[in-house]
């Protein structure tokens, strides 16, 4: 086992692992790391915890120094001279006639370089901006172009929720949201209702589908046969959350009625009504598209 303290460099960006040495590092300390690209200022979100091997992607770097007012100071004119070159460098993307949205500019704490970060509807030929910037700032110059879901957390904003959007305040990573989550929760797939700021699916239908996949796989689908407390039915539609089925159930004077059962209450069969084949194909198709 090996301890490690987590660094996050961003409000909700990603936690990496560094080696404390031997320094007395607790939770909310701001730290001095080495990083792959130069000498970094974070913030400590997990205090120091022991890992195994295959969680730490070597080589595990140090922790320098826990930082000093000096330090502080020096992180926080970093940002005030981002906030300079962001409006310095619009101008240039201007003067340049570049389509390209410049979204956050960043120093590195030993100010080796200025990242400049940007979004654009395709590739964009910044060699002139790129000089010109250089020569203002005396410095290396990095231009990092991002995507869309990259711009909705560096600048925030309202979810359809009503709350600041998931990425802008603790999601550290991104993980993969697929339309078939949406059709599991019962949700509407109009566009317009399942998509978040940054135009894609919502990453919170990521948050519940582990607890949807798990009430599904106990459900019977659309279309089963199943045994109730009044004989056979067809079950014509499930409600995930509460566990229960409607069924359409042929009564004794043979009628047909649709009745409510909780999951407990049925026999769940592996015959399906023949009538609901070609629904069943249709879904099958939608989901492939």
């Amino acid at each position: 086992m090996i301890t490690v303290v987590g660094v996050r460099f961003k409000k909700a960006g990603k936690i990496y692992y560094f080696d404390p040495h031997e320094l007395n590092i607790e939770k909310e300390n701001y730290v001095v790391v080495e990083t792959a690209r130069g000498v970094e200022f974070g913030t400590v979100v997990v205090g120091p915890k022991q890992v195994t091997e295959e969680e730490i992607v070597p080589p595990l770097k140090k922790v320098i120094r826990i930082a000093d007012e000096e330090d502080i100071n020096k992180h926080q004119s970093n940002k005030e001279k981002a906030i300079d070159a962001f409006y310095i460098c619009e101008e240039k993307i201007a003067e340049h006639g570049l389509e390209m949205k410049l979204i956050d500019v960043e120093y590195t704490f030993d100010n080796n370089k200025v990242i400049f970060y940007f979004t654009a509807d395709r590739r964009v030929d910044f060699r002139e901006l790129v000089k010109d910037l250089a020569a203002i700032f005396r410095t290396r110059i990095e231009l990092r172009q991002i995507g869309v879901r990259d711009e909705a957390k560096m600048i925030g904003g309202l979810g359809p929720c009503g709350r600041v959007s998931c990425c802008a305040t603790f999601l550290g990573e991104f993980e993969p949201v697929s339309i078939k989550m949406a059709k599991d929760q019962d949700l509407s797939l109009n566009p317009s209702k399942i998509s978040g700021l940054c135009g894609r699916l919502m990453c919170c239908l990521k948050f519940e589908n582990g607890v949807y996949e798990e009430l599904i796989a106990k459900m019977p689908d659309v279309g089963t046969i199943v045994i109730t407390p009044e004989g056979k039915g067809t079950v014509v539609e499930v409600f995930t959350i509460i566990q229960m089925v409607k069924v359409k159930v042929k009564l004794e004077d043979g009628t047909d009625d649709l009745l409510n059962y909780k999951l407990d209450e049925i026999i769940i069969t592996k015959e399906k009504d023949p009538q609901y084949k070609v629904d069943e194909e249709e879904v099958e198709l939608d989901s492939e598209e």
